[in-house]
């Protein structure tokens, strides 16, 4: 018996948001057959099922795209500086149309298991309802975040109003008018959608654990003239975007806080960054806001003041102001967030040392407090990074498994490969750089692209990648995240890009921290050098069947021949 078999599909990608979606181009064009398993009824990933009320971006338009076509970028135009969600799910859907791509997903199907044959160097997906599917290559674009937080109080099944998770927004209409709403959290969610509803309902009433600096969005809408000036600069715009440390096209200020004298050339730094809006606050004001605790101490103290500025009553602002440094969690853009406090229809609840239970009128507190909602919302966040990868039962060589595996400590090469799991490429998972993940997608997925392209020339069946070469990685990660200021203060402040927002999960952190074109560095290094840390074996399992049907729902003869 040798060790080949014949398999159903080369490739099975999982997820079709934007990283399955580019998978699947990637694929594409190495004339590979493939099979993409979607759980939602059609594309977006995170961009189908987030589809609460002011749901958009916080990267800008003009770097939230796919940049593999020129052709598509001349066919679409984003309307708003920061896209709202039905925008970017259109962008998706027209990407998978325009590419042939929606022939290869199956939708309406969440994956139960991915499991790895070393007898036969191929992996069997398995989906909830028993079937099974076979390929050499397995992409498991799930993305960053992907599993919410489910709601950690008791008593929600005795709660007789509405209740919505925020990131598994129903597709019909929720009515808000003269409702009596509370809204859980205050992340990114929740800091979009209390402007929305502050306009809609009769009361709205925010809880909120861990406040967080939120910056001024400054959104508009785009003339024929930006449009245009857009797409004429689109390649320089890409270009910049890969050389920013976050995938942003930003330019770093060159300045630090020491080497400005004038307190009032600060002050001057600090409102551009404020006016301008956005993320241009920390990264074209003063290059060591990340790194310096005085240039940090300056920046925090200034939004502090912002949001006293804002917010009338001195209680709800004292009690919005973090305590901790900026950064130490992500801060999301805002759309009017602050001054919706300034209704008086709003009200902020601080939870930091309150308990919260559910009873059959709304909430109560450990404190005592007993609140009445015709509908609750939560906007508690996401188990990031590998909490996707973890629901499903992955097992690679030797039946390692890879929840086991990451429990106490995530291990990857450059957050692309994983040692133990043979053909096995995670896209946009864990270790990935922090940032705009579009470009740092379209580096990764180009990456696994020649990665493959290499073994298909030379007849490889099976890549590994060395633990020396993990190590070596992973020392670099931690090294490069100790060297921020908010290495600590990030898991006190409950940030999900250590796993801190998980009660139980280990804390480490989860994402590169040492810039885009460090990290694009450590991948170049290995296709330059002909792939030197990893391990590649023949012994290859034949291409997939000929004549397969590639439409979606088409359920096929999954057993594996082996001869």
């Amino acid at each position: 018996m040798s060790n080949t078999a014949t398999v159903d599909y080369d490739a099975i990608v999982i997820g079709a948001g934007f990283g399955g979606i580019r998978s699947l181009w990637e694929l594409k064009q190495l004339g590979l057959t493939t099979k993409c398993f979607e759980a939602a009824s059609d594309v977006g990933g995170a961009w189908y099922w987030n589809r609460y009320p002011g749901a958009r971006t916080d990267s800008e338009a003009w770097v939230y795209l796919m940049n593999f076509a020129p052709e598509l970028r001349e066919e679409w135009e984003y309307t708003e500086r920061y896209p709202c969600q039905d925008e970017v799910q259109r962008y998706l859907g027209r990407v998978v149309d325009r590419f042939d791509l929606r022939k290869n997903i199956q939708f309406d199907t969440r994956v139960k298991a991915a499991h790895y044959c070393d007898g036969g160097n191929f992996w069997t997906v398995t989906a909830m309802d028993g079937t099974s599917t076979t390929c050499r290559y397995f992409l498991a674009a799930t993305g960053p975040l992907s599993i919410a937080k489910d709601p950690p109080f008791s008593g929600l099944e005795s709660y007789k109003g509405e209740w919505y998770q925020a990131a598994n927004w129903p597709m019909q209409s929720v009515d808000f008018h003269e409702k009596r709403v509370a809204v859980i959290g205050t992340g990114a969610t929740g800091v979009q959608i209390v402007p929305k509803l502050a306009a809609a309902v009769k009361e709205l009433t925010v809880f909120q654990r861990t406040p967080n600096y939120v910056l001024p969005g400054r959104n508009y809408v785009f003339d024929q003239y930006q449009a245009r000036s857009i797409k004429q600069n689109r390649d320089a715009t890409w270009e910049h975007a890969k050389s920013h440390p976050f995938g942003l096209a930003m330019t770093a200020s060159g300045k630090s806080v020491k080497g400005v004298a004038d307190p009032g050339d600060i002050r001057k730094a600090l409102d551009y960054g404020w006016e301008t809006g956005g993320f241009h606050f920390q990264f074209e004001t003063f290059d060591d806001l990340l790194t310096n605790q005085e240039s940090n101490d300056i920046a925090s103290d200034y939004l502090r003041e912002k949001i006293r500025a804002i917010v009338q009553d001195p209680d709800t602002a004292d009690k919005l102001c973090p305590k901790h440094p900026f950064m130490s969690k992500r801060p999301p853009c805002g759309h009017f967030y602050y001054e919706s406090y300034n209704r008086p229809n709003v009200k902020l609840v601080d939870i930091r040392h309150d308990d919260i239970t559910l009873y059959e009128k709304g909430l109560r507190t450990t404190s005592g407090a007993e609140y009445e909602f015709d509908i609750i919302i939560f906007a508690l966040g996401f188990d990031a990074a590998t909490g996707a990868l973890s629901e499903i039962d992955i097992k690679g060589s030797q039946d390692k498994s890879l929840k086991d595996y990451w429990s106490q400590k995530v291990e990857t090469f450059a957050g692309v490969l994983v040692p133990g799991f043979p053909n096995m490429f995670s896209v946009c998972g864990p270790h990935v750089p922090f940032g705009n993940m579009p470009v740092v997608l379209d580096i990764q997925v180009n990456w696994i692209g020649k990665t493959i392209r290499h073994m298909e020339k030379n007849k490889f069946a099976r890549i590994d990648v060395s633990q020396k070469a993990v190590s070596a990685w992973s020392a670099h990660l931690h090294q490069a995240f100790e060297d921020t200021l908010f290495a600590e203060s990030a898991k006190k402040a409950g940030a999900w890009f250590v796993g801190a927002n998980i009660p139980g999960k280990a804390n480490d952190v989860l994402f590169y921290f040492g810039g885009v074109p460090t990290w694009n560095s450590w991948l170049d290094n290995e296709t330059e050098s002909s792939w030197a840390n990893m391990s590649f074996s023949s012994g290859i399992a034949k291409e997939a069947k000929s004549g397969i049907s590639e439409q979606p729902g088409i359920q096929k003869d999954s057993s594996i021949h082996v001869t």
